[in-house]
């Protein structure tokens, strides 16, 4: 089975075993594919550890990518409201959005 490739990044600082928790509980209450990995933010002035969430259109998990965009959006507020961050950016292949709180 193929799909059209549709990916969407979520870029976040904090706890990456705290995110996979969240991320698990709310693959639960609808399937999806997601991948997360370690990332270090090197900024002007410091550093910091961090993750990155993949979704992707994965052939068993069937997404429109309209509608992987609207659960990724979920997702990352879920993210910053349930690990306390203030800010993380949700990179499409259209679009790159900041979003904080």
């Amino acid at each position: 089975m193929t799909l059209p490739t549709y990916q969407i990044k979520i870029y976040l600082s904090g706890s990456i075993e705290v995110a996979k928790q969240i991320i698990r509980e709310q693959l639960m209450e609808r399937p999806l594919c997601v991948t997360i990995e370690p990332t270090t933010f090197i900024y002007t002035g410091g550093e910091e550890q961090g993750y990155v969430v993949g979704l992707l259109n994965y052939p068993r998990f069937p997404t429109a990518p309209n509608e992987l965009a609207v659960r990724a959006g979920i997702l990352a507020n879920l993210l910053l409201e349930r690990t306390f961050q203030r800010s993380a950016l949700l990179v499409t292949p259209e679009q790159t959005s900041w979003i904080t709180i």
